[in-house]
């Protein structure tokens, strides 16, 4: 049976940068992955994520610029443009562009606060409702290249990568793990990271991690998110990225890339998908209330969109209770989950973290780990 120093399951984004990140260490790395890396299956996949410095305080604001550093690195060594500059608006009642503002500001972030009429003028092709915050640091992240890029990099590195290797159970104890594949493969490892996203409620019960551990994760809700592509009515017009929270309603759209043709941007509902026991129970099939409802929202704040999609998706969002990330690790096990829709721009970092969390070489924010996570479900 072979035997591995570090195996990090699940090769999404962070399962893909924690890889890359033991790997350039010097470490001994496998990266499995139960089908392709960026498979349509997981949240990793596609040409469109929004990259933001904009959150309500200091701690993701500060962790974007931390991020951002990792992006740099992987574009200077992929030779790939991973992040396409487009900038960001930011309005909504809910979504509070002057407190978004201060955020910005304390991290020397360029940004501008700006009426609704000025905003309207710059971008004719939306209406705002309240005051808007643009910073122009924002952009599109390639989520299926990214992945490919830390992917190539691990390899690079000498990690080997598996795919068609769904992970069925992780038995054992520190140093000495099994790990069991659903076709009937095994593969001992010292040391384990789990970075499977929206299959991890699934998987958990099948891992040997003590009880108290386990009682300690809060609730993971899985959501089978829709976005929907709408033709541009102008394609002379540049797009930002948007996100709009309202009372009732929470929307965000970006240019959809190579997923929409390069002609449409991609519109959804925020946390508008239906919950799922776990990434298993994924249908892909489309709600028409929800369809319905950014049709709707369409006509009415984006007079710059064709308000008739030409393509359709979903994807999963796997939400903690308090939208905070999850790094932890108990007796050689790690466990990540990046997740509450807004963990794609921390890929780099997320993989910095764990790799030195699964190393015993460095901590993570206290945020991150289960007993803050516990404290804030409750």
């Amino acid at each position: 049976m072979e035997s591995i120093e570090y195996v990090v399951v699940g090769a999404g984004l962070s399962g893909a940068a924690t890889a890359w990140q033991l790997a350039a260490r010097g470490h001994e790395v496998a990266l499995l992955e139960r089908s392709t890396p960026a498979n349509d299956a997981g949240s990793s996949h596609g040409s469109a994520r929004i990259f933001r410095y904009a959150y309500p305080g200091d701690f993701y604001t500060g962790l974007v610029k931390e991020a951002k550093a990792g992006w740099d690195e992987l574009a200077l060594l992929s030779g790939k443009q991973l992040i396409t500059p487009t900038g960001a608006v930011d309005y909504g009642t809910v979504r509070e562009p002057e407190r978004l503002a201060a955020a910005l500001f304390a991290h020397g972030i360029d940004h501008e606060l700006l009426s609704p009429d000025e905003a309207q003028a710059r971008w004719p092709q939306i209406a705002f409702d309240t005051q808007v915050l643009w910073h122009l640091g924002a952009g599109v992240i390639d989520a299926h290249e990214s992945v490919a890029a830390m992917a190539d990099q691990a390899v690079a590195h000498g990690a080997a990568l598996h795919t068609n290797w769904a992970v069925a159970s992780i038995k054992g104890s520190a140093g000495h793990y099994t790990l069991a594949s659903e076709d009937g493969r095994s593969m001992m490892a010292a040391k384990v990271i789990v970075a499977v996203g929206g299959w991890l409620p699934q998987l958990l019960g099948s891992l040997s991690l003590p009880s108290s551990f386990l009682e300690s994760i809060p609730a993971l809700k899985v959501r089978q998110e829709q976005a929907y592509h709408f033709p541009y009515a102008d394609s002379s017009s540049p797009w930002p990225t948007f996100i709009h929270k309202r009372e009732g309603w929470q929307a965000y759209g970006l240019p959809g890339g190579r997923d929409a043709g390069f002609r449409g941007q991609k519109v959804a509902e925020y946390n508008g998908g239906k919950v799922l026991a776990s990434a298993a129970d994924q249908d892909g099939q489309i709600d028409p209330a929800n369809r319905r409802r950014v049709i709707d929202y369409v006509e009415k704040y984006l007079p710059g969109l064709v308000p008739e999609p030409y393509a359709e998706t979903t994807c999963l969002f796997t939400n903690t209770p308090t939208e905070d990330f999850l790094l932890d690790s108990a007796e050689g096990i790690t466990l990540l989950s990046p997740c509450s829709g807004h963990g794609a721009k921390f890929a780099p970092l997320i993989g910095q973290l764990a790799a030195d969390l699964a190393t015993g070489t460095g901590t993570v924010p206290e945020q991150f780990r289960l007993a803050a996570a516990s404290a804030g479900a409750h």
